[in-house]
This record gives C-alpha cells, sequence and structure tokens, in this order.
C-alpha cells in the first residue's frame, strides 16, 4: 500500500486545517478582551476560553480517532460515554487549574491602564467576582455536546461511506469471478480446434484471450480505467465470440465516435453482452444480436439486441444475475448519471444504457 498522499487526501488535510485554524481563531473574534495572542496572555478570562476551545478540539480528535472506533463502533456504549463525560470535566476543569487570579502570566506594566470588564463566550461576567457559574457552566456544555455530536456524525458518515466503498469493491470482485468459465471453456475449446487444423486465427484468438485476462485481473481492479481499455475489452470479447461460433455468426457491432481521455468503471458494459450470447444464440434457430457504441465528448450510449432462442439446460434462477449485479454497480457509480432501460418482451431482450462519462 502507498503512502503517497493522493489529490483527495491533500484537500481532506488543508480542510482539516483550516477548521483547526478557524475554530482557534474564535475566542479572539468574538471576545473584547483580546484582539491577538498578545491580549490572550494579559487576560485570564480570554486565555481560560482559548485554553478550553484548544481542549475541545483535541478532544475532537480523540473522539473521531479513539473512543468512536473503540468503544462506540464496539457497542460498548457505557464505557463511551462515560469517558466523555471524564472529557468534559477535563475541559472544565483544567483551564481553571492552569489560571489562577487575575493575571498568571504578565503583570501589568506601571501605568497602563486596567483592562476592560471580561467577557468571553463561556461566561457572562461584566466583572470577575460577579461572573455566572450557571451561564458559564450552560455555554461550555453547548459547545462540547456540538463537538462531540459533529466528530460522531462525521465518524459515522465515513464508516458508512467506507462500507459502501467496500461493498462495491466486493461486488467487481464478484463479478470479476463471475467471468463465464463456461465461455472460457469453450473459447479454449475453440482455440484448441483451431491450433489441431493449423489455423492462422489461433494466435489471434490466444493473444486476444491473455489481453482480456490480463484486463480483468489487473486493470479491472482500479475504481475507473480508461474507456478505450474497456472498449478494447468489448472488441476482443467480440471476437472470440466469433471465433467460437464461426462467421456465420448474425452479429453486427459498431462503434461510432472515439475515446478522447474518457473514464468510465471496469466491466461496467460486459454482462449485456454476456447476456445477449449466452440467451441469443442457438444453432438450431435463427438468431440475431446487434451492438451499438456510441461515445460522445461526455456521453457513452450502449445498446445491445438480442433475439431470444430456446433454451432448456439454463437454469431459471441463473437468468439475469449479471445485470442485476450490474444495476446495483450503476446506482453506486452513475447516481443520477446514467439512464437504463431494459426491454424483456417474448421474442427479443434489449438493453439501452445512457452514461454520464468522466
Amino acid at each position: 500500500m502507498t503512502s503517497v498522499l493522493t489529490g483527495d487526501k491533500i484537500r481532506q488535510l488543508l480542510i482539516h486545517i483550516a477548521g483547526c485554524v478557524t475554530f482557534l481563531a474564535l475566542p479572539i473574534v468574538f471576545s473584547p478582551d483580546a484582539n491577538n495572542l498578545y491580549d490572550l496572555l494579559l487576560f485570564p478570562p480570554a486565555m481560560k476560553d482559548f485554553i478550553i476551545y484548544v481542549l475541545l478540539l483535541l478532544f475532537f480528535y480523540f473522539n473521531f480517532f479513539w473512543l468512536i472506533p473503540t468503544f462506540y463502533f464496539r457497542r460498548k456504549y457505557v464505557s463511551f460515554f462515560a469517558l466523555a463525560i471524564i472529557c468534559f470535566g477535563l475541559i472544565v476543569l483544567l483551564p481553571n487549574a492552569l489560571i489562577v487570579g487575575d493575571n498568571v502570566f504578565h503583570q501589568r506594566p506601571p501605568g497602563m491602564p486596567p483592562p476592560p470588564p471580561a467577557f468571553s463566550h463561556f461566561s457572562d461576567r461584566p466583572e470577575p467576582h460577579k461572573h455566572s457559574l450557571l451561564i458559564d457552566m450552560g455555554h461550555q456544555i453547548f459547545l462540547f455536546l456540538a463537538v462531540f455530536f459533529f466528530s460522531l456524525i462525521l465518524k459515522i458518515r465515513n464508516r458508512w461511506k467506507q462500507a459502501e466503498q467496500e461493498k462495491l469493491n466486493a461486488e467487481l470482485s464478484y463479478l470479476k469471478a463471475q467471468i463465464n468459465p463456461h465461455f472460457l471453456f469453450n473459447v479454449l475449446n475453440s482455440i484448441y480446434s483451431l491450433a489441431v487444423v493449423k489455423s492462422d486465427e489461433t494466435p489471434t484468438a490466444v493473444i486476444k484471450l491473455s489481453g482480456m485476462m490480463r484486463y480483468v485481473l489487473n486493470d479491472a481492479s482500479h475504481h475507473m480505467v480508461p474507456l478505450s481499455r474497456e472498449i478494447d475489452y468489448i472488441r476482443d470479447y467480440i471476437e472470440l465470440q466469433r471465433i467460437r461460433f464461426g462467421t456465420s455468426l448474425p452479429l453486427a457491432f459498431t462503434v461510432n465516435g472515439a475515446p478522447s481521455g474518457q473514464l468510465i468503471a471496469p466491466l461496467i458494459l460486459i454482462s449485456f453482452l454476456e447476456n445477449a450470447f449466452k440467451y441469443g444464440i442457438n444453432a438450431s434457430e435463427n438468431a440475431d444480436i446487434k451492438i451499438d457504441i456510441f461515445i460522445g465528448e461526455q456521453l457513452l450510449k450502449f445498446h445491445v439486441f438480442n433475439k431470444k432462442v430456446t433454451f432448456n439446460d439454463i437454469p431459471a434462477a441463473s437468468s439475469g444475475l449479471g445485470i442485476e449485479n450490474t444495476k446495483k454497480r450503476l446506482e453506486l457509480l452513475y447516481p443520477g448519471r446514467h439512464t437504463l432501460d431494459i426491454t424483456d418482451a417474448a421474442d427479443h431482450f434489449s438493453v439501452s444504457l445512457s452514461l454520464q462519462l468522466l
């Protein structure tokens, strides 16, 4: 696993840094006691507020990276909330323990006027000796709960996104594992037959099959692949089917447009092709398969049509599994960016897919 920072990780890091700086600037921006960090050292109430903000920020990451994964996600709720309450107590008590009296860090220089009545984010205290403990605690509880629930919601959201990505990767792995072994067996038999008669097509068939397997095992492990690689995979698949069934295969395949750097989810189209060849070819019946691909700048249109033929040896449960899997992947990968129309008539089956490309 590489440790190089990706664009997404760098963006997340910058967001965290900007968020931390903004959060720590709040006691300076909203407190009349302090206009800068130096003023914080002069006025204990403002300094206490700043320390509380620092502790809240530390609690956010402590809760995000350790408390929630270690206790909340493992359903140790009593320990989770008990530790959160202990953290709240430390956030409340530690600033008062660090800063005692009117001024700890600096003595007021001779001739310097006394500071204005202290007012902070956490307490309404026109005079230090008349501060309201109830109001002070109320502000601290509010900010603590805001930080607590924000970190909890953010961590749950990240885990949900991770679960969706793992589900997507599992489905892709399943799809790769479902590369029709029956198809591979028949192709290998066809290649063997070509080799026996020393056909000139034998090397071509071997190269196309090896290219397909290389794409499935290597390139298709990525989240997105160049559209040109997916189109090449489809071409090789169709050529192997032609080798398998011979030149008499009633197939029309057209591609309008050319890939120009667009990306697409790997193996997102192949299940529709497999379905057409699986249920559209029978030596004893007339077959008809049409495959049309249109490539625009940011649009892909994919249409597959096959005439239905009769099969008695294909279990009903196996029908449409690949298409259902692809439909789920489309919903996860292209939400709101695709349209899929499937026609399952008595005598034919057709699929029309439109994808907004990246």
